[in-house]
């Protein structure tokens, strides 16, 4: 890829950004639309943490990094602090790949 297609796409999605701010930048938006847009980036967080961790590829695997997940969501809910969270995580997901 040229840098110049690199440029162009950079200014359109610029664009594509800035023509959303003019044209609804003073609007309030239907109260069904503010709902769906405040729950929009935990449903992509949650789908890009399902694909990295259960597709290798083009093939859905169920490995450690599976375990490490389960490992850091069971910590979540059991209230723990971010750091440990992540420690947990990524301790489970060593572990069981030291096993496998």
């Amino acid at each position: 890829m040229s840098w110049w297609a690199i440029l162009v796409l950079a200014a359109g999605a610029y664009g594509f950004k800035a023509t959303g701010l003019v044209v609804l930048g003073g609007r309030d938006l239907p109260a069904p639309v503010s709902r769906c847009l405040q729950l929009l980036p935990a449903a992509l967080l949650s789908a890009l943490i399902a694909v990295q961790t259960l597709s290798t590829g083009q093939h859905l695997v169920i490995d450690a990094r599976a375990a490490g997940v389960g490992a850091a969501i069971v910590a979540v809910w059991r209230k723990a602090p971010f750091p440990v969270v992540i420690v947990v995580g990524a301790a489970v997901t060593a572990i069981v790949r030291a096993i496998a």
